[in-house]
């Protein structure tokens, strides 16, 4: 028996029978929702069984942050990335969208520029306008079938008013897991335009190239680490989002008070079920998430294999996330259609538009979800493709 198959990923949960964003959306129709990233996956046994516990007790009084999750989430980053950080760098949060937007609040003054690359995580466009800042975006470029940056470009991007680099590392939605030569010229361009690095890593335990292994960017040196901003939570790991606690690593001290005192008043404390569940998960979660990583690697070369064959639709191979970023233009072209969202739900599939992205024409597909939900979904797309 594979670690997979002992965690039994191939279990169907009934999603449809409580409320949920991904699930609710299409109620009432015949629709496999494969667009927001949560997986339709039991969480490990280990977080479970350690929230029974805390639920057992029956208090929930206002919580900080005790010792022993704090020495959780230090020997996992350690562990798992090879990142050796101090417990005080810790500034604990309700959520990383949360954490970025924050950041955009103290790069500079309303009116300033925050620099990133899209596509990307719709939130990231957002970001720097709710909070008076000024998006400056640069895309990306799909070269030799790989998501690449366009570094002249982001040269270009860049001007006097720039105060922040908002980065998605591991990015959502193209996959990439960025190496350390574009690390490292990433945090040169942040250093030659004196930037701060806000940096979204929530996908770092989703790493599915093994030959590629995350590297978050303020572990490159103290010079890009006093400057740097690194966001994770293990939300999208082990599959409890909606249990809200993340966590932003400073290692900075000045910089760290300048984030403290723009979360006073506004943010509230993390909810003390979601820090028990991120310490079960660092501390005893890695079972779950190698058997995990094992499934996922099989359901994205089900999704590869599909696409190739779908006419008009092109994808490449996403190096981590349960994200796969599909090309509709040439279907578009070929057949007419304006809005391939809506091609696809008339078909049965949920999908993220690309639009909200910044690439209209492109698709998102979440493939964290049992082999017979997917390959369903599937079978779906390429019947209507073939119609």
């Amino acid at each position: 028996m594979s670690d997979a198959a002992a965690f039994d990923f191939d279990r169907i949960i009934d999603r449809r029978s409580l409320p949920s964003e991904k699930w609710g959306r299409y109620a009432g129709r015949d629709v496999l929702p494969l667009w927001v990233a949560d997986m339709d996956f039991a969480a490990p046994q280990a977080v479970i069984e350690a929230l029974h516990r805390r639920i057992d007790h029956g208090v929930f009084g206002y919580t900080d942050a005790w010792t022993s999750l704090v020495e959780a989430v230090v020997e996992g980053l350690r562990r798992d990335h090879g990142w050796a950080i101090e417990a005080d760098w810790l500034v604990w949060l309700p959520g990383v969208v949360t954490g970025f937007n924050l950041a955009c609040s103290i790069a500079g003054e309303a009116g300033d520029g925050i620099v990133t690359a899209a596509p990307v995580y719709p939130p990231f466009l957002s970001a720097p306008g709710n909070t008076g800042r000024v998006l400056q975006r640069c895309d990306l470029v799909l070269a030799d079938g790989r998501w690449q940056w366009d570094w002249d470009a982001l040269e270009r991007t860049a001007d006097a008013r720039s105060r922040m680099l908002l980065l998605c590392s591991p990015h959502n939605p193209v996959g990439r897991v960025f190496d350390e030569t574009e690390l490292r010229r990433l945090a040169e361009f942040a250093a030659r335009h004196d930037l701060l690095i806000c940096s979204d890593e929530i996908h770092c335990g989703l790493v599915l190239d093994e030959d590629r292994p995350h590297r978050p960017i303020a572990a490159l040196d103290d010079a890009v680490a006093k400057r740097t901003i690194t966001l994770m939570a293990p939300s999208k790991t082990w599959n409890i989002p909606a249990l809200y606690c993340a966590f932003a690593v400073i290692p900075d001290a000045a910089l760290r008070r300048r984030y403290r005192h723009a979360m006073r008043g506004l943010i509230p404390h993390v909810n003390v079920l979601g820090m028990v569940a991120t310490e079960a998960a660092y501390r005893d979660g890695g079972p779950w998430r190698a058997a995990l990583l094992d499934y996922l690697r099989g359901n994205r070369a089900r999704v590869l294999e599909a696409v190739a064959a779908m006419p008009g639709l092109a994808a490449t191979s996403p190096e981590a996330t349960y994200l796969a970023w599909i090309d509709c233009r040439g279907m578009m072209a070929a057949r007419g259609i304006e809005e391939p969202t809506a091609f696809f739900e008339a078909a049965g599939v949920g999908l993220s538009d690309g639009r909200y992205f910044g690439a209209p024409g492109w698709l998102r597909l979440n493939f964290g979800c049992p082999r017979a939900t997917l390959d369903e979904a599937l079978a779906r797309l390429a019947a209507a493709l073939s119609a």
